[in-house]
């Protein structure tokens, strides 16, 4: 006999595709792991997954799921031959005779034919339980055959909200044996409770969270199979032959999701908590929007311990109402108990970019620049930090990050003092208020839009507005110079002569690549011993420099540059001199440095700067570097430009 597995289901939400995603973050961030809690199991195939290795706990609310999870989890004896020869009968019966499940749903789901035979299949199990012909899971084993085989079949688009008006109900309900493998069931416990009261009573290891997203209640999607389960024969009404089921309602579907999720995390008792969410937040139509907010994930989940959070690329099933672009599924990893970090990005070994696109900034490089540094760094100077590339992925016990822009270093300041997924709330929270684009909430679409034209037309007066109101107020407001910098040409920063900023609007808005951009370096702000200093190079206290293990990195406009921090005398001859002063000090105080600049530039040669260094014997380590996409492309490509990086070691 042919036989069915676990996963061969349609089902909302379903995790089978992410299995190997969950698993690879458990085995490499939870240890001493005995048992599993699998909470809102849905199919079940998560805690399945965990089976045999540890001991399962599973849960929902539904009898359609607690009878998969009898068959597949329990560890009742069976006997195989029996339960295959008793659905060998049901699929050879011809059933002439109406009952509840014909008289009620004939050529909705199934066909009158079929929905008597499901009439009398079920029927007869419970007569078959009743007299005691077939044990408790034996019974489960054939509840969830059949409500297999009618999901297989089924006239719908994978849920029971509706049926296909022009459907195929011509195929044949055919029941299968579930392909049971009794893998490590000895201690396996099924529960069909409340989930926010069953953790009151119960602990685990690992609990694993799957709530519900949106509005979309699993009762009403599957309440067909549901009332299949249950055999209570309710009364059924509307168009789709619904039953009462105010009693399987979630509130996870409705406005109080939130608060059910921290009462919910508040009294779990386990050594770690993964959750399942998704970034599916007003993206659709609004039954489809998430209820629990990524920053209401991590406040409730970083109350209770550490947390990391990982993310995978997901194609979801929806109802096909939904267009869902750029899904992904995320896990958020708490460790209960450890709070010593509130929030932690995997990969943080990795180089992250600043989401201030500087002008001169070293991101492109930063691996050739790393790989020509020392390595044994006590105190790291990174002098004319700029977006702060260098600063934030460098290695070093304490790093001090210098420039003279008092704005820049203001902004720097307040990322690093706020956590991330309240800095977002805010963003949003003004972006609403200006009116501006929010294409990570609402689409391209929404604005009349795509992604190939931005959405610099319709942003284009109310960023004149919102540039407005910075440059009129007292430009401490980090806030609006954040969302400033969001907004405007390739988020970059210009300020005119009078100290105003006066970028013209870009065509790109705080969209889902830049949220992530801005996540992964404010992580980086807030696990270092990272200090931001808005002062001049030339009062930077060398003697103090000399008496600690420091190393000095530069990165100064470039004399021979001809980028918009150079216009109207940003960098001049003197600031030059003073500056080949300064290294030629700190190299008398045996403080080691690395001076980034260009040696050659437009035909012409910085012979000062070669002078200095052959005078000297400083060392001048020649980058490989393109300008593709920067104002130091010029159409000779014979007169190019040749960036260097200078070391006194």
């Amino acid at each position: 006999m042919n036989k069915f597995e676990l996963s061969n289901r349609r089902y909302l939400g379903s995790k089978t595709k992410l299995i190997t995603f969950i698993h690879e973050v458990v085995n490499q961030n939870c240890a001493d792991i005995d048992s599993v809690l699998d909470l809102f199991g849905g199919t079940g195939v998560v805690g399945y997954s965990f089976n045999d290795k540890y001991s399962i706990m599973i849960n929902d609310i539904l009898k359609t799921n607690i009878v998969a999870y009898d068959t597949f989890f329990s560890n009742e004896i069976i006997d195989e031959n029996k339960v295959e020869k008793i659905i060998a009968e049901y699929n050879n019966v011809s059933v002439k005779n109406d009952n509840y499940y014909s008289n009620n749903f004939t050529d909705t789901y199934l066909s009158k034919e079929n929905m008597r035979k499901v009439g009398f299949v079920r029927d007869d199990i419970d007569k078959l339980y009743k007299n005691k012909k077939i044990n408790k899971r034996e019974r489960s084993i054939l509840i969830c055959s059949l409500l297999y085989s009618i999901d297989k079949i089924a006239n719908t688009v994978g849920h029971y909200d509706a049926y296909r008006k022009n459907g195929n109900l011509n195929q044949e309900l055919i029941m299968l044996m579930p392909d049971i493998k009794n893998n490590n069931n000895e201690n396996n416990q099924i529960y069909c409770e409340d989930s926010n009261q069953l953790v009151k009573k119960i602990t685990a290891d690992l609990v694993y969270i799957d709530p519900p997203y949106n509005s979309r209640q699993y009762c009403d999607a599957y309440h067909f199979l549901e009332n299949v389960a249950l055999n209570n024969k309710p009364e059924v009404f509307g168009t789709a032959r619904k039953m009462d089921r105010s009693n399987l309602k979630s509130k996870y579907c409705t406005a109080k999701a939130a608060n059910a999720f921290a009462d919910l995390i508040e009294n779990i008792k386990a050594k770690y908590i993964l959750v399942s969410y998704n970034n599916t937040g007003e993206k659709g139509n609004a039954r489809s929007n998430a209820k629990i907010t990524d920053s209401q994930i991590l406040d409730i989940l970083g109350q209770k311990g550490e947390v990391r959070v990982f993310e995978q690329e997901y194609a979801l099933f929806n109802t096909g109402k939904t267009k869902l672009d750029d899904h992904k599924e995320r896990l958020f990893l708490c460790i209960v108990g450890h709070k010593e970090k509130k929030q932690v990005i995997n990969n943080t070994n990795e180089l992250v970019k600043s989401p201030l696109n500087y002008t001169g900034g070293k991101y492109r490089i930063l691996t050739q620049l790393m790989d020509k540094f020392p390595k044994d760094i006590d105190m790291f100077f990174d002098v004319f930090s700029g977006g702060g590339n260098v600063g934030a992925n460098i290695e070093a016990k304490k790093i001090i990050c210098v420039d003279i822009n008092d704005r820049l270093i203001s902004l720097f300041n307040y990322l690093q003092k706020e956590e991330y997924y309240h800095l977002v709330n805010h963003l949003d929270a003004l972006i609403d208020n200006f009116s501006l684009s929010n294409t990570y909430k609402n689409g391209y679409e929404f604005y009349g839009c795509n992604s190939g034209n931005g959405v610099g037309q319709y942003n284009r007066d109310k960023f004149l507005k919102l540039r407005e109101e910075y440059n009129n107020s007292n430009k401490k407001r980090d806030d609006l110079f954040l969302l400033l910098i969001i907004y405007s040409f390739n988020n970059q920063i210009r300020f005119n002569n009078k100290g105003e900023f006066n970028l013209p609007v870009g065509k790109r808005d705080f969209n889902g690549s830049l949220r992530k951009k801005l996540q992964l370096f404010m992580d980086k702000l807030h696990s270092k011993e990272i200090s931001f200093e808005n002062i001049d190079f030339r009062r930077l206290d060398v003697d103090k420099i000399s008496k600690i293990n420091s190393f000095l990195y530069l990165d100064p406009p470039y004399y021979l540059g001809d980028a918009s921090y150079n216009e109207n005398g940003g960098w001049t001859e003197k600031d030059e001199e003073d500056l080949l002063s300064f290294l030629k000090l700190c190299d008398e105080k045996h403080i080691r440095f690395a001076l980034s600049n260009v040696i050659e530039h437009k035909g012409k040669i910085h012979n000062k700067l070669l002078n200095w260094c052959l005078t000297n014997g400083f060392n001048i380590n020649y980058i490989n570097c393109s300008y593709s996409n920067s104002n130091y492309q010029i159409k000779d490509k014979s007169l190019v430009t040749r960036e260097v990086l200078i070391t006194n070691y």
